[in-house]
């Protein structure tokens, strides 16, 4: 059985929580696990390093990286401060997935980037973010509801020739949007594949040397929506299986 490295969320010390209030807490959201198991692949949430096991001993016992949604990227990632302290981010989790990101690079593992995923490969590649999108684009569409959460949809373009369409086709279709930060400037060594077509937001890119037929080595594959939360919605939105089941085919190529 394939196993996918799933990077964590993190929950840091907290005095006011009831319990653990003084640890660190990793996880990952159940969405995201039977997504990866309903595919026949066996989900592994990634620690942090530990003092007898480093970055490269972690990956090394998992055939590809998915990094996925959670807390703000941090601004101090891509060379900002933050403009509100609404958005502080988590650092602490950026450094732990841009090292876990370079050394999947590294070892040759493939790489899909979900919702912050995506943001974290961008920054990790040398690119930057909105901080807010409705803050800095006067154009933007709405792309979060609190109340709404993954209700809330809207349409992508998918680029001619791209990864998505050999999925999807260029014709595109309608995703969930839990998201308030975007790419801002795109990472030289990315190209885009999917955009919002009301205004023009990234919401797919892959690695410049990505192919679907090209070696697994250079496979990096990242969407701005959350597939995992559409496993009941694939009559109304871009199928969350085909996106996984070709991930799969790339961990599993030789």
């Amino acid at each position: 059985m394939l196993k996918v490295g799933i990077s964590a969320c993190f929950f840091h010390p907290d005095p006011a929580r009831a319990t653990f209030s003084k640890k660190t807490l990793l996880y990952f959201e159940q969405s995201m696990a039977h997504w990866v198991l309903n595919h026949g692949a066996y989900p592994i949430l990634l620690p942090t390093e530990s003092d007898k096991a480093d970055v490269a001993q972690i990956m090394s016992f998992v055939d590809g990286l998915l990094l996925h949604g959670g807390a703000d990227v941090a601004p101090e990632s891509y060379g900002e401060k933050a403009f509100s302290e609404r958005w502080p981010g988590d650092r602490i989790r950026d450094q732990y997935e841009i090292k876990l990101y370079q050394e999947a690079r590294r070892q040759g593992k493939p790489v899909l980037g979900i919702c912050r995923g995506l943001q974290v490969i961008n920054v990790a590649e040398g690119g930057t973010l909105f901080q807010d999108i409705q803050t800095q684009n006067e154009k933007a569409l709405q792309h979060r509801d609190a109340d709404k959460y993954d209700g809330l949809f809207h349409q992508v373009t998918v680029e001619a020739d791209s990864c998505l369409a050999a999925l999807y086709g260029e014709k595109g279709g309608k995703v969930n949007s839990v998201h308030h930060q975007a790419v801002k400037d795109l990472a030289p060594t990315l190209v885009v594949e999917a955009r919002c077509p009301e205004d023009d937001i990234i919401e797919g890119f892959r690695h410049e040397k990505t192919k679907w037929d090209g070696p697994k080595e250079d496979f990096v594959l990242a969407v701005q929506w959350h597939p995992e939360f559409m496993q009941t919605l694939n009559n109304e939105t871009l199928s969350e299986s085909k996106l996984m089941s070709a991930f799969l085919q790339k961990l599993g190529d030789q």
